[in-house]
């Protein structure tokens, strides 16, 4: 049980759904069994070749059966690792803000190809990575607001390395967003002032 676990975290993807057909029987026609297991794994969400490929395989499927099932998946799409890739990319930087690095690690992590990896994650640009890494740092900004600004740095540039994001990125993005924060500061203080003036 616990290697099964350890394989299924390395490829990253799910254990097999309750009620997929377990290893071959001596009477099971393999691709049909092979089948079941895809589009049990598909209908959970989508899986990469690779990781289809280590299901079927871990469940006692033959790889040349196993080959066969997943050509024909492909040629349907149904499987598809470039269109898996972009949409990894597009849900992980959007929703969680990975920069460029981390999504390729994690795509490689589930059987993507480096030159599909590249691909994918090359339709972040620096821009979009730049904007994504400030979005981060004026989330996390107001938790830091306590800490001398060494200390303020230290945990933002951590929180950033952690997504992935280079020291020259996480390091303009900070600057950027606690200069921001300054000025909002120093504008907020000159209503204030006005307001406090104001004999009406």
């Amino acid at each position: 049980m616990g290697r099964r676990r350890a394989a299924s975290s390395r490829s990253g993807y799910d254990e097999p759904v309750p009620g997929t057909p377990a290893d071959l029987t001596p009477d099971a026609d393999p691709e049909s069994v092979a089948r079941a297991i895809v589009l049990r794994q598909l209908t959970v969400g989508p899986r990469t070749r690779a990781q289809l490929t280590d299901s079927l395989l871990r469940r006692g499927v033959p790889q040349d059966v196993g080959d066969r099932v997943l050509d024909r998946f492909e040629e349907v799409e149904l499987v598809d690792d470039t269109e898996f890739a972009r949409q990894w990319v597009v849900s992980r930087h959007t929703g969680r803000g990975l920069a460029r690095r981390a999504l390729a690690f994690e795509l490689r992590h589930r059987g993507i190809d480096d030159e599909t990896a590249r691909a994918a994650v090359g339709e972040i640009g620096d821009d979009d990575e730049l904007a994504a890494a400030r979005a981060l740092v004026r989330r996390r900004l107001p938790a830091t607001s306590g800490d001398d600004p060494a200390r303020r740095a230290r945990r933002l540039a951590g929180m950033l390395a952690r997504k992935g994001y280079s020291s020259g990125v996480a390091m303009r993005a900070i600057r950027d967003c606690v200069a921001e924060g300054a000025a909002v500061a120093d504008h907020e203080d000159a209503l204030l002032g006005l307001d406090a003036d104001d004999p009406g």
